[in-house]
């Protein structure tokens, strides 16, 4: 474990110095090497580089995300332009890609095993996807242009938490009160506390804003938070992130052009499960006209509330609030009702339960291990053997120093190489804390996020390679979430819930009619969810298929873009662009943020594979589940990965099904 305690954010600048000057020095060696290239000179000389690197930002980028501050924030800004230098360093030295190009125009006669073979292949395809190869002037242009991107996303990320911070709304008269539940009162006067703040506030943390948005009777307070929340990123001023997406666009559709590729879009999925733009927008498409025309037999129903309550024309803060009515008319399902089964601790021994009994992992509490902040709890991970297979850390609770969202993190990735080493896998997550006698306690939509990180963590934990480049989450982007989202059908699992979903006060298992009724609306607002989603992968798409963007007003691309698909007015994007950190808070879901849907197609179908056999946790179904996705890495192509578990690929229908879109479904809206 990393020494969290004795770690000053002074030490990380002197930190980065002496490690990246022990990977150059690890570079040039395999690049001067006299001998002549080899896999194992070159290759796995590359591969072996950079461990002090590697460590030094895996602790400082999870603590920027996780628990920063104005230190770690200034050092981010410094560190960003500088990293970027040195990967570009790297990926356009020509004598180090010769010898590279060499390997791999002689693959077949290295007699490779099948991981060598993939490594060599993905290092080669990595080098010429970053330039290498080509003049010198347009790698120099490269260069400088990673390098000002990786600025640009820093500041994106910082602007965002900054304005996040910044708001607070504060519940001041009972009136302020009316609808909300005992738990999100509690919740408020926590984050008050948390922010050294009187009374109760309401933050933009997801935990705070949605259920506040669900349940708030005064709609002007609905309306005051929804404007803060889907602002972010777009309020004038310094964070203010509009022409950081601007130049970004720019930067991108430019670095494209220079690769030899119409767009960015063409150029970031080339190397993904979908290869073309072409393909993911059709899959969008396929999905977008049966979710907006559910969503606007949803709106005609939640329009009849508003009348009632004479609140004129459905607005998008207005959605949430009148959808949890109906939702509690049609299926009498009170969610503040329904959260007590719902305990924190509850959900996390659930998840383990189910790790246990599909891969046979055990999970034992280390309090003693160092952590980087005191909510933090550490998981010793073994296996069927006892042997260790890693630790799992869990970071469950909102606090200001944590950036928004959920995700899963490593500080340490598997390898086998070189006598191996075992994982440290982390989650975040922004759950509102319990107070008093009250524990934490989620709604079932946050115990499905638990269960889609968890999903994440246990591909980083199972990964079984022997190259840490290959290992764990390193598969191409809209194959990473098939992991994640497949674990959360467990949790719908009545078997799961009448087991681990108690009431927090008198141990009671939440009743199997409450089960069935949540079942029974998982499509419920269906149309809403997959119009907010959909938007936010279209305009993502369109502004990354842009052959170029020298001059692009941001807000009115993505209202164009919106119009051009029919938006519904009263649905916002799930992320606007100023606030999209999926999409500019850096690179990883840049163009790929319709990954989710294109890896529900696979999860869609792929827990049917247990229901076939019979059990949920049928052994056999398990096994190939572990060997093929969750031990496997980029061990292979993630059609033939999928090919392998399942025994044939899916289609589109089954996503369809899923999400109560096919047109054999009665589609009568709410």
């Amino acid at each position: 474990m990393p020494p969290f305690g004795a770690i000053e954010a002074a030490d990380f600048l002197p930190a980065f110095a002496a490690a990246l000057a022990a990977d150059r020095a690890d570079i040039e060696a395999v690049r001067d090497n006299p001998a002549e290239p080899s896999f194992e000179n070159t290759i796995l000389g590359l591969e072996r580089s950079g461990a002090a690197l590697d460590r030094v930002c895996n602790v400082f980028f999870n603590l920027t995300g996780a628990d920063t501050n104005d230190a770690l924030r200034a050092i981010e800004r410094e560190i960003a332009p500088v990293l970027s230098r040195h990967g570009s360093a790297m990926y356009l030295d020509d004598a180090l890609f010769a010898r590279i190009d060499g390997l791999a125009r002689r693959i077949d006669e290295l007699g490779l095993d099948a991981e060598s073979r993939r490594l060599l292949e993905r290092y080669h395809r990595m080098f010429r996807r970053q330039g290498a190869g080509l003049p010198d002037e347009v790698r120099t242009r490269l260069a400088s242009i990673g390098e000002r991107l990786a600025v640009l996303g820093t500041r994106f990320t910082q602007n965002v938490l900054a304005d996040e911070q910044d708001f607070v709304l504060p519940l001041e008269s009972e009136a302020d009160f009316a609808g909300l539940p005992d738990d999100l009162r509690a919740a408020a006067r926590q984050a008050a506390q948390d922010r050294g703040l009187p009374g109760h506030v309401i933050t933009l943390a997801r935990s705070s804003i949605e259920p506040f948005l669900q349940y708030a009777a005064r709609r002007d307070l609905r309306h005051r938070a929804f404007q803060a929340w889907t602002s972010r990123g777009e309020r004038g001023g310094a964070t203010d992130n509009r022409e950081v997406v601007a130049e970004t666009v720019k930067l991108r559709a430019e670095r494209a052009r220079l690769l030899g590729y119409p767009t960015f879009a063409h150029y970031r999925l080339d190397d993904t499960m979908a290869k073309t733009p072409e393909a993911a927008q059709e899959l969008l498409r396929a999905v977008w006209g049966p979710a907006r025309d559910l969503a606007r037999r949803e709106a005609e129903a939640l329009q009849r509330l508003a009348d009632r309550d004479a609140a004129g024309p459905l607005a998008p803060w207005d959605w949430r609030h009148y959808a949890e009515q109906v939702r509690h008319e049609r299926f009498s399902i009170d969610a503040a009702a329904v959260k007590p089964y719902f305990a924190l601790s509850g959900m996390i021994e659930a998840a383990f339960s189910c790790a246990s009994r599909l891969f046979g992992l055990s999970f034992t509490e280390r309090p003693d291990l160092p952590r980087y902040h005191p909510d933090v709890r550490a998981w010793e991970v073994t296996g069927p053997d006892g042997g260790l297979v890693g630790i799992f850390l869990g970071d469950y609770f909102a606090r200001p120093s944590k950036r928004s969202g959920a995700w899963m993190s490593s500080f340490r990735r598997q390898r086998r190489l070189d006598g191996g080493a075992r994982p440290i896998v982390v989650n975040v997550m922004n759950f509102a804390e319990g107070s008093g006698d009250v524990p934490t306690l989620l709604s079932f939509d946050d115990a499905r996020t638990l269960f889609h990180e968890f999903g994440h963590a246990l591909h980083g934990l199972l990964s079984d390679v022997t190259y840490p480049a290959l290992a764990g989450t390193s598969v191409p982007r809209d194959f990473v979430e098939f992991p994640s989202q497949l674990f959360e059908h467990w949790l719908e699992q009545p078997e799961i819930l009448s087991r681990f979903a108690r009431h927090y006060q008198t141990g009671a298992p939440i009743p199997d009619d409450i089960v069935e009724r949540l079942l029974s609306s998982r499509k419920f607002n269906q149309g809403f969810a997959t119009v907010e989603y959909v938007s936010s992968a279209l305009v993502d798409l369109e502004f990354h298929l842009l052959p170029s963007a020298d001059t692009i007003d941001v807000a009115a691309f993505e209202r164009r873009t919106l119009e051009s698909i029919g938006m519904p007015e009263a649905i916002t994007m799930r992320h606007r662009t100023p606030h999209f950190q999926h999409v500019f808070g850096g690179d990883g879901y840049s163009a790929a943020y319709y990954s989710y849907m294109w890896s529900e197609v696979l999860d869609a179908d792929g827990f049917a594979a247990f229901e076939e056999a019979g059990d949920i946790f049928d052994p056999e179904v398990a096994e190939r589940l572990r060997r093929f996705v969750y031990a496997a890495g980029d061990l292979r192509d993630p059609k033939d990965a999928y090919t392998a578990f399942r025994g044939r690929l899916p289609s589109p229908e089954a996503l369809l099904r899923q999400r109560g879109l096919a047109p054999t479904q009665s589609q009568s809206g709410l």
